[in-house]
C-alpha cells in the first residue's frame, strides 16, 4: 500500500467505488490489489440531488461587456416636455414670452383655429355684433372685438384680413354689399383698438360653415346662424391670406 493510504480508507473505498472508477483510483495512487468492486442495491433515482456551492468558491457577479476603448454609453433622461396647448399650427413661435399665456387663454375663448395657409382664423357671430340686416355695431359687441384685438397684437407683423359672411337667405347682390359693409365696421373697430389696418372682403353667402336648410329642403335656423359671422385672419408675416372665392 502506497504512502498515504491507510487500511480504513482502502476499505472504505470498496463500498463507495464502482467499476467505472479504476481508473481514477489508479490516477490517485491506490493499489489495484486494494480494492475490489462492490455493486450497491440502492437505486440512484432514490438518492436526493442537491446543489451546493462550494465554501471556498468565489462570488459571481453579472456585468455588461464594455467597449473597446473604455468608451461606455450612458443613458441621459431628457428634459424636452410637450408644453400644453397647439403649438405649430397656431405659431407660437410668433408670440411674445410675456403674452403666451394670455394668448392660450384667448385661442380656446374664441375659437381659434388654423386655415390650409397657416393662417389664424377666428369667426365672430354676427348675430353677436350686429341688428338683424345692420352693419352698426352693437354696444354689447365690446367684449369680443377686444377679446379678438388683444389675440392680434400678440402677432404683431402678421397681416390682417376681415371678411364678412351671411346666411343663404336674400338675393347675393344684397348679400355681398350687407356683408361688405359689416367687415368694414368690424375692421376700422379693430384698427382702433390695435392701430393695424385690415383688408375687407364680402363674401355674402358664397362660404357657407353649415347647412342653410335641412336635408328634406326645410329652413335650418341654426346653420343659418352659423354662416351669419365676420371672420378675422391673422396672416403669416410676409403674405396675404388667398382673397375668398
Amino acid at each position: 500500500m502506497r504512502a498515504g493510504w491507510t487500511a480504513a480508507g482502502v476499505r472504505a473505498l470498496r463500498t463507495l467505488v464502482p467499476a467505472g472508477m479504476a481508473a481514477v483510483l489508479a490516477l490517485a495512487g491506490v493499489p489495484a490489489r486494494a480494492w475490489e468492486v462492490v455493486r450497491s442495491q440502492r437505486a440512484l433515482a432514490d438518492v436526493p440531488t442537491r446543489l451546493v456551492p462550494a465554501s471556498e468558491a468565489p462570488a459571481t457577479v453579472l456585468r455588461p461587456p464594455q467597449p473597446a476603448g473604455g468608451l461606455a454609453a450612458r443613458t441621459q433622461e431628457s428634459t424636452l416636455q410637450r408644453s400644453a396647448g397647439p403649438q405649430t399650427v397656431l405659431r407660437e413661435a410668433e408670440v411674445p414670452r410675456e403674452r403666451l399665456a394670455q394668448t392660450r387663454a384667448l385661442w380656446a375663448e374664441l375659437k381659434a383655429r388654423p386655415t390650409p395657409e397657416q393662417a389664424i382664423s377666428i369667426d365672430l357671430p354676427a348675430d353677436v355684433l350686429f341688428d338683424f340686416d345692420k352693419a352698426d355695431l352693437r354696444p354689447d359687441a365690446a367684449p369680443s372685438l377686444d377679446k379678438a384685438a388683444e389675440l392680434i397684437k400678440s402677432y404683431a407683423a402678421a397681416p390682417l384680413t376681415v371678411r364678412g359672411h351671411t346666411d343663404g337667405k336674400g338675393t347675393d347682390a344684397y348679400n355681398d354689399s350687407l356683408s361688405l359693409r359689416r367687415a368694414e365696421t368690424v375692421s376700422a373697430a379693430l384698427r382702433q383698438r390695435t392701430g393695424r389696418p385690415a383688408r375687407v372682403e364680402g363674401l355674402g353667402k358664397r362660404e357657407p360653415v353649415a347647412p342653410n336648410t335641412t336635408p328634406d329642403g326645410r329652413d335650418d335656423p341654426q346653420g343659418r346662424q352659423l354662416n351669419r359671422r365676420v371672420q378675422i385672419l391673422i396672416g403669416v408675416p410676409g403674405t396675404q391670406p388667398k382673397e375668398g372665392r
